[in-house]
This record gives structure tokens, C-alpha cells and sequence, in this order.
């Protein structure tokens, strides 16, 4: 026994004189990292602000008492998630879906790649090769692969080959049948149009509920893991349904597909599609990041309450506007943001429906249209007395079982008045407009970057 712990002495003691930090606590070293600003977005710098309605509430909602509160730094996208942006989004989940249902066709055939030039062998899970395996895909494969409610999960599915979409190229007739699945019946199609069947786009996600698990010690982690499977398709009807005797069939047709839109801020998105295009954003980044052995970045997320209004007043205290105010127009007559600035005229503004997502000009935190264009999604629920209980310091109130999410920022066919920053709104989490869309941000990493707004221009 005396030997044992005498021989575990100096193995402890030779690491020790070849760790090379000298028997000193130097902390342990992790994989360098360095801050990447994410594409598309600008850093708020944290600070403190007067969040609420700095002038009176003339429409006496008075739901937004002035009150200090304090924001950390975060990054949030300059402009409105654009159609573009959406479907690349949509685009993922139509091809990651099509490459399951013809890695699942062909393990149930039982056919890999290799069995004849061009087949739907080529689209089997990855697992299905002949190429040796390591010993953790083996192990996994061996122990994790067919358990559990989806019999395929874990599965990898290849992406490496590409999808073939002009019909007369189909290889064989497993994949017509895949590819048959993914389109609308002919009974429902029109003017000889073939088009993907929306319904057949779902996204399933994961998500730990941080705030129960932190407050009930006494369940297990998995019982705060959430699944969320849902369509995220636009609603596009909703150019039609928003407006009773009205002509917008245009932008129901065209909207989100045309490339002439491509620029214009995604909209027909509820609260919940929105949640899952920012839990897509960033296993998307994340994919790239262990590719290439990088750190993986902070989670992409809809922004809290006070987040938004912070980010919306540009750094300038008690202004009604991004653009400081009281008035809409600039000193040359023009109107400063996309709105309904005279009653049935929606386009004194030069606009009638929707604009670029980068038109106008920015606050000053680089941000656009954070006035007007379309209302935005934010993470929190509404709550009318939420101002008196929240928190100074990031105050944000998310209540599950509170359907009515908060939407700030007004749009296209609001008055002036939805337009304030400090202007709350609400809309149902299931719900999709015409005029509301979204944009996301993501955790500053450290502390060093702070602004006290307090001390800054309060033109």
C-alpha cells in the first residue's frame, strides 16, 4: 500500500515539473478564442436608458411607466429579416427533408451506393457505407441508432451529393416516389403549375428551459428539455385575411417568392416561426463552426422588451423617434419612416405597402426601420403592469402561458403614434400579419463594451 501511494506521489510530482507552470496556479487553458461580429449585424453597446413613455400616453394605454433599466451588449441584425434571408431558411428544411425521406426509402429497400449508376442508393444515410467506421460511429451506431420514438435519429443523412429536381433526370422510380410525396396533388394544382406542398416543411428543434431548471432543483435536466415541431412556411394568405374588401392578391401570389422582393422584410411569420428560424440560424453557424474546429457562437434569439427599445433609441434619451422627434417629417419635408401618415393615404411616404428593408435612414446605432416598414416580434409576453415587477437589470417577461407577444416598432399601415419606441403592442404567438416581421440578435460575449446612455446625446 505504502508503494502504491508513494508511486502516485511521483507520477503527481513529474507532471507537475513538466507542466511547465511551475507548480503555480495559472488556470486551465482552453482553445483560443477571438470575437467574430456575425454578418449582418451591429454591436448595441450595453448601457442604462429610461425605458417607457417620456411624454404623455394620449391614448391613456399607460402601460409603459417611465423606469431606469440596464441592458448588456448584444449584436442585433441592422435590418429586418428579409425574404431572402427566410428562404434560405425554407429552402433547408425543403432539401434536408426531401435527402430523409430518400435515405429512409432507401434503407427500407435496402439500397446503398454503389448499386447501379445513379439510384436512390446514393442518397442513403451515411452510416450505410463502406467505408470503415471510427469507433464512436460504431458505438453509436451500435447503441443509439433505432432507439427511442424516432427510429431514424441520430442518423446522418448525406448532403454531399446533389438533389436532382428536373424530372426527366429522376434516377429510378424510388426517388419519383419521394419526390412525388414533397409536391401538391395534381387534382389541386393549376395552370399546369407543379409546386412544393408547404405543408410538408417542418422544422423540429430542442431547447433546455433555463428559467424552470435554475428554479426547481428537484427534476432531472431532460424533464426542462423541450421539442417543438412545427411548419414554418409564410403564411401568405394573410395579405388577404388582414383586409377585408381589398385587392392584394399580388402580394399573396408574388410576395415571398418574386426575387423583386427579395430585399423587403419577411412578414405572415407568427412568434413561433420566428423562435425556430433563430434556433435554424444558429445550428446553421454551428454546423459551419465545427467544420472548420471553431468555438460555437452564441445562441441567435428574438430580443427582450428593453433590449429592443434600448437598441431603437439609438442612444438618445427621451426621444419619441429613433430619429429623436417630436415630428415624423425631416427639414426638407420627407417623411423619416414607412407608415400611414394621413388617413387612407399609405403612400404620402412614398410607399403603399412595404419597403427595402434598408431604406431610410439608420438610427444611430446603424439600425434600420426600427420605425415603421413592419412591426417586430419580440421575445417578450405582454403584460400591461409588466414595467412595475420586472427586473432594472435585463428586464425581460416570457410567460408561456401567456399567448399575447409583444410587437414594437409599428409598420406600414399604423399611424405615427405605433411608431414611438416606447409604444407597446401585442399579437397572438400563433398568429402571422401582413405587417409583422422579426429580427434576431445574439449575446455579446464579455463585458467590456458598455455605453451609460445617460451621458449621452439627448437631442
Amino acid at each position: 500500500m505504502k508503494k502504491l501511494i508513494a508511486l502516485t506521489a511521483m507520477v503527481a510530482f513529474l507532471y507537475s515539473c513538466n507542466s511547465g507552470d511551475r507548480g503555480e496556479v495559472v488556470g486551465a487553458k482552453g482553445k483560443k478564442w477571438y470575437p467574430e461580429k456575425p454578418y449582418g449585424m451591429t454591436l448595441i453597446p450595453g448601457g442604462s436608458f429610461i425605458m417607457g413613455k417620456s411624454s404623455d400616453d394620449f391614448v391613456a394605454v399607460n402601460d409603459a411607466p417611465t423606469k431606469t433599466v440596464t441592458v448588456r451588449s448584444f449584436y442585433m441584425d441592422e435590418t429586418e429579416i428579409t425574404n431572402a434571408e427566410y428562404r434560405q431558411f425554407v429552402e433547408w428544411v425543403r432539401d434536408s427533408t426531401i435527402r430523409l425521406k430518400l435515405a429512409i426509402l432507401a434503407d427500407e429497400v435496402g439500397a446503398t451506393p454503389g448499386d447501379g449508376e445513379g439510384s436512390i442508393g446514393d442518397f442513403a444515410f451515411v452510416d450505410n457505407t463502406e467505408e470503415e467506421k471510427s469507433p464512436y460511429d460504431q458505438y453509436m451506431e451500435d447503441n443509439y441508432y433505432g432507439m427511442g420514438d424516432d427510429f431514424y435519429a441520430g442518423r446522418k443523412i448525406n448532403n454531399d451529393i446533389d438533389i436532382i429536381w428536373d424530372k426527366q433526370e429522376y434516377p429510378d422510380e424510388y426517388y419519383v416516389e419521394v419526390m412525388d410525396s414533397m409536391y401538391i396533388p395534381a387534382e389541386e394544382a393549376y395552370n399546369g403549375q407543379s409546386t412544393i406542398d408547404v405543408s410538408k416543411l417542418n422544422f423540429q428543434y430542442t431547447y433546455m428551459d433555463i428559467q424552470k431548471a435554475a428554479r426547481d432543483k428537484t427534476k432531472s435536466r431532460k424533464d426542462f428539455i423541450k421539442k417543438v415541431d412545427l411548419n414554418i412556411y409564410p403564411d401568405t394568405t394573410v395579405w388577404i385575411r388582414d383586409f377585408n374588401y381589398s385587392y392584394n392578391e399580388p402580394m399573396h401570389n408574388d410576395y415571398f417568392w418574386h426575387q423583386a422582393y427579395g430585399d423587403y422584410p419577411v412578414v405572415g411569420v407568427s412568434w413561433a416561426q420566428a423562435k425556430a428560424f433563430c434556433a435554424w440560424r444558429t445550428l446553421y453557424k454551428n454546423s459551419y463552426q465545427k467544420q472548420k474546429k471553431r468555438n460555437h457562437v452564441n445562441s441567435f434569439r428574438l430580443p427582450g422588451e428593453a433590449e429592443w427599445e434600448y437598441a431603437a433609441r439609438g442612444g438618445l434619451q427621451g426621444g419619441d423617434y429613433p430619429w429623436g422627434g417630436p415630428y415624423t417629417k425631416n427639414d426638407r419635408g420627407c417623411f423619416l419612416a414607412n407608415f400611414k401618415p394621413l388617413r387612407g393615404d399609405y403612400a404620402a411616404d412614398q410607399a403603399l405597402y412595404t419597403v427595402e428593408a434598408d431604406a431610410y435612414e439608420p438610427n444611430d446605432y446603424n439600425l434600420y426601420n426600427m420605425a415603421g416598414n413592419v412591426a417586430e416580434w419580440v421575445d417578450s409576453s405582454y403584460d400591461a403592469a409588466s414595467y412595475e415587477y420586472t427586473s432594472t437589470m435585463n428586464p425581460n417577461v416570457n410567460d408561456e402561458t401567456n399567448m399575447r407577444k409583444v410587437v414594437r416598432g409599428g409598420s406600414w399601415k399604423d399611424v405615427a403614434y405605433f411608431l414611438q419606441v416606447s409604444t407597446r403592442n401585442y399579437e397572438y404567438a400563433d398568429s402571422s400579419r401582413s405587417y409583422i416581421g422579426f429580427r434576431t440578435v445574439q449575446d455579446y460575449m464579455g463585458t467590456d463594451v458598455t455605453l451609460n446612455a445617460n451621458f449621452g446625446d439627448a437631442r
